[in-house]
């Protein structure tokens, strides 16, 4: 055994006879390893123990194999690592700007499975052959996915995506190069007057970042209920419940589903919902509440925004048959507002690709829309002939001619 290893094994013992929580207590257990290594240290100098090496590296492994997640954890850490993916212990991959790498990590398989396990510990949720998925957010925020045999063929998959909000408002979204000023200043408007945002994009194209923007123009009297499959959102307010789904028990109860909270959200005197992520048939409830006046915002995967449009018209067919597009297109015409599609370059970068207003009208099942911003030779810019009157802008007061002055 390495003295690395018989350094672990002694703090380990440590934290169970003192009964500590590595995860709620990491200084008392980060001074326990230091003191450790520097002990280890001066009996190898006189005995015949392994010597340590390097006593901050050293330091640095103890302490993240017992309070963190071992080798993962310097990945965790590295603000530029936006997702960590295990394929097979011996295949461990990371994505830096966009950009997927093969780390030097390896581990064995029973490593990964007891990883997983502390993963999921403060989160209460399980993974066995009965429910061989599992999504989880880690402490940091960070969401977890793991699938196990036999749904994979031969190794667990895990996944990890870390939410690292480089925005938080519109403003810095225009810093990062992702909005122009007069689209920033036009979404600015267009959420604190009550119009009801669809943000769509595909993987990793910075959905959950633009929510979580948008929400920063809402009114600071305003009540936020957020409604999500996993907490990813950070929404930066004082008045804000948080609501997340719950896996079913053991015995097949207790089972959360997104229809629910977006039912008892109602419930909960919001003056806005925002929904993390459209998948299913929530969709439908979504739509009922803002057709019933309640502002709202939320984000699904989609390849452009008219896809958007499209998918967010079929979503609510799944809440059972008597649900009929003739229902649903005019629903959604009333409903959403504006769609803001966002895309990832091949360069990493996240960007806002266009953004379309919806009309109320419907024509052979086709909701009339109009383009306001557009991607032209890289840039966004306003549409000269988009009409940037609505009526929710007009009873806010905001001033429509200067506003489309400023985006010109």
């Amino acid at each position: 055994m390495d003295g690395v290893r018989i350094v672990e094994d002694e703090v380990r013992e440590v934290i169970r006879l003192r009964g500590l929580d590595p995860s709620r207590e990491s200084a008392e257990v980060r001074r326990i390893v230091y003191a450790a290594v520097r002990d280890y240290d001066e009996r190898s100098v006189r005995g015949t123990l392994p010597r340590l090496g390097a006593l901050d590296e050293v330091t640095r492994q103890v302490f993240d194999a017992v309070a963190g997640f071992g080798p993962l954890q310097p990945l965790l850490d590295d603000p530029e690592v936006e997702e960590i993916w295990i394929n097979s212990p011996t295949e461990i991959f990371c994505a830096r700007g966009g950009v997927s790498e093969l780390t030097s990590i390896r581990l064995t398989a029973d490593q990964v499975e007891t990883l997983v396990e502390r993963m999921l510990k403060p989160s209460g949720r399980r993974l066995d052959l009965s429910s061989p998925f599992v999504d989880a957010a880690l402490p940091d925020g960070s969401r977890l996915h793991v699938v196990i045999p036999d749904i994979t063929r031969r190794h667990w998959s895990v996944n990890i995506r870390k939410f690292i909000a480089r925005a938080q408002r519109l403003d810095q979204l225009v810093e990062l190069g992702s909005l122009t000023p007069g689209a920033a200043q036009y979404l600015q408007a267009a959420v604190s007057s009550g119009m009801n945002v669809l943000v769509s994009g595909a993987t990793q194209a910075g959905k959950t970042t633009m929510l979580n923007c948008l929400t920063s123009a809402i009114g600071t009297r305003e009540r936020v209920v957020t409604i999500e499959e996993i907490f990813e959102l950070k929404v930066n307010r004082r008045d804000v419940v948080a609501l997340q789904c719950r896996q079913a028990n053991l015995e097949g109860g207790g089972e959360v589903t997104m229809r629910r909270l977006v039912k008892e959200a109602l419930r909960m005197r919001p003056d806005r919902v925002v929904v993390g992520e459209v998948r299913e048939a929530e969709a439908l409830d979504m739509l009922i509440a803002m057709n019933a006046g309640l502002p709202g915002m939320a984000s699904l995967h989609a390849n452009s925004a008219q896809d958007a449009v499209t998918k967010i018209c079929t979503l609510p067919l799944l809440a059972g048959e008597n649900i009929t597009p003739h229902f649903v297109v005019p629903t959604v015409a009333s409903s959403i507002d504006l769609v803001v599609h966002c895309e990832r370059t091949a360069q990493g970068h996240r960007q806002v690709a266009e953004i379309i207003k919806l009309g109320h009208r419907v024509e052979n099942g086709i909701i009339e829309s109009s383009t306001v911003f557009s991607r032209t030779n890289g840039e966004l810019t306003a549409n000269p002939q988009a009409d940037f009157h609505h009526e929710k802008l007009v009873r806010a007061g905001v001033d429509i001619s200067a506003l489309a002055e400023v985006m010109s």
